[in-house]
């Protein structure tokens, strides 16, 4: 029995995996086929009925989403039939959208907006008044609903049965008075809202934290992996480099890991990286006053410090956060050629690496577990296993300790009370993104590094899966560096001093 079937789209031969709908197939060679319901990652409702093909032999128009394709199938997309049912679908959808587009966050990558310009384009032959629905209705801690805008694709309630399987959503009411929300007065509660937010077509459903907040067309994206846990979602982070701020973070499709979506939780971690949060530049403490330096200065005394304290009373105290290029970078340094064979993990004491919510979020948050430990166990020349080894350090007293501090504030909760316990060495480097860390006594200098989406590299996630940190942003803190940069300094012969 063939796998495959073979039939004609357009004025193309399309073959695809028997059992896929026209839609797929459609999207497979990229012929727009309009569309509001039918979403990849959801199954198929056929409500909108916008989707119309003309099949050769058919009696009527059929939705591509639910049309499975056959052998020898002749479809069309373009014949003036089909261009006036997308037409007429549009004017349906249309009776009771409000037209608040310049107050609308989905202005811009708005589905009935592109619609309009590529099928529509007409005057309306609608005069009765638009019916009135509830606005700004507050769903949950993370989700404004506007009903007005809302045209029932249930996207939206399927996300909620198929992929949360919390059924908070549903339909009520008929016809012009139908309208989305929850049960009685409850709220959205589960860590994947805003993906509601994502595949709603229309900018029915916005987000509490990027509502009002900036023009979409203002934004530029740059693709990476969240830095959230181990799981390793690709996602997309929309910033304006020239404010220097990050606005939001939407996930990228990949079918291997995270498929269409993203939990809530890795939509806050680009909140540290705008600069009200950074670490701008080098900080020294001099002659007991923490003064700011020329970060060339802060790696120079570092440099002598190590020197005079040795390899054998220098430690490295690593968290699971940066890249494998980063970490290889880091250990050629200090352990291959300064002869470092101290080494110790820093990790939180109460995580647990094997919870897991069913869906994408893991208990292990840090991005590079498994990173780390590959890393760790080719310089040490044995397998390591993950554990958190701060006390170790602290009782072993190092003279001088470079330590990598964690990146993602709500993932390494423990940070700060982990610094005080630091105050005792006499030489402490910290190697931070966050401005924070200032606030820790006992502390001899502050390097700013770049954040997650500031540098390219790859992680591995819990199954050992390569990755990729493909694009960077220009870092909000002009002065920081990666730590593959910051290796690169130190290894530049060091300036004379004169005395």
């Amino acid at each position: 029995m063939a796998d495959t079937v073979t039939f004609r789209l357009n004025d193309k031969n399309v073959t695809v995996p028997k059992g896929w709908t026209v839609m797929q197939a459609a999207k497979q060679e990229k012929v727009d086929i309009p569309h509001f319901c039918w979403h990849p990652g959801l199954s198929v409702a056929g409500v909108c009925r916008f989707c119309m093909v003309h099949v050769q032999g058919a009696r009527k128009l059929e939705i591509a989403c639910n049309l499975q394709a056959t052998e020898g199938m002749v479809v069309r997309t373009d014949t003036p039939e089909v261009k006036e049912a997308h037409k007429w679908g549009l004017e349906f959808h249309l009776i009771n959208h409000p037209l608040d587009c310049p107050v609308c966050d989905q202005a811009g990558e708005c589905g009935l907006q592109d619609f309009y310009m590529e099928v529509g384009k007409y005057p309306s032959q609608m005069t009765r008044p638009k019916v009135l629905k509830p606005k700004a209705v507050d769903l949950g801690p993370r989700l404004i609903l506007d009903t007005e805008r809302c045209i029932l694709c249930s996207r939206c309630v399927r996300f909620e049965e198929e992929v949360t399987k919390t059924n908070a959503l549903g339909i009520f009411d008929r016809g012009d008075r139908a309208i989305i929300g929850t049960y009685g007065e409850e709220k959205i509660a589960h860590n994947y809202q805003e993906n509601l937010v994502d595949i709603c077509p229309v900018g029915a459903f916005t987000s509490k934290k990027f509502r009002f907040k900036q023009r979409v067309w203002f934004l530029q994206e740059k693709s990476t992996i969240c830095p959230g846990c181990s799981t390793g979602c690709k996602i997309q982070v929309h910033a304006r480099t020239d404010r220097r701020t990050y606005y939001r973070v939407k996930p990228q499709t990949d079918e291997a890991v995270n498929g269409f979506w993203m939990c809530d939780k890795g939509r806050d971690t680009i909140t540290h990286l705008n600069r009200e949060s950074r670490l701008p530049q080098a900080q020294m403490m001099i002659e007991g006053k923490k003064q700011t330096v020329p970060v060339p200065q802060a790696l120079n005394s570092l440099q002598r410090a190590i020197a005079a304290a040795g390899a054998q009373h220098t430690a490295l105290l690593v968290s699971a956060h940066y890249t494998v290029e980063e970490y290889q970078a880091f250990f050629d340094y200090f352990c291959t050629q300064l002869g470092v064979k101290t080494i110790y993990q820093w990790r939180g004491d109460k995580e647990d690496r094997d919870a897991f919510d069913g869906i994408l979020w893991r208990g292990d948050e840090n991005p590079n577990t498994a990173g780390l430990l590959a890393s760790l166990s080719q310089i040490q020349g044995r397998k390591v296993e993950a554990r958190n080894e701060l006390v170790a350090c602290v009782a072993q007293d190092p003279k001088v300790l470079i330590a990598l501090c964690p990146e993602v504030p709500f993932t390494s909760t423990w940070f700060q009370g982990d610094l005080a316990k630091l105050e005792g060495i006499s030489h402490v480097s910290l190697w931070t993104c966050r401005y924070e860390a200032t606030e820790a006594a006992g502390i001899t200098s502050w390097i700013p590094m770049k954040g997650f989406a500031e540098k390219t590299g790859h992680f591995l996630n819990y199954q050992g899966a390569k990755r990729e940190l493909e694009e960077a942003f220009p870092s909000a803190a002009a002065s920081a560096l990666s730590v593959v940069e910051a290796v690169q300094q130190l290894a530049l012969p060091q300036p004379s001093v004169t005395l």
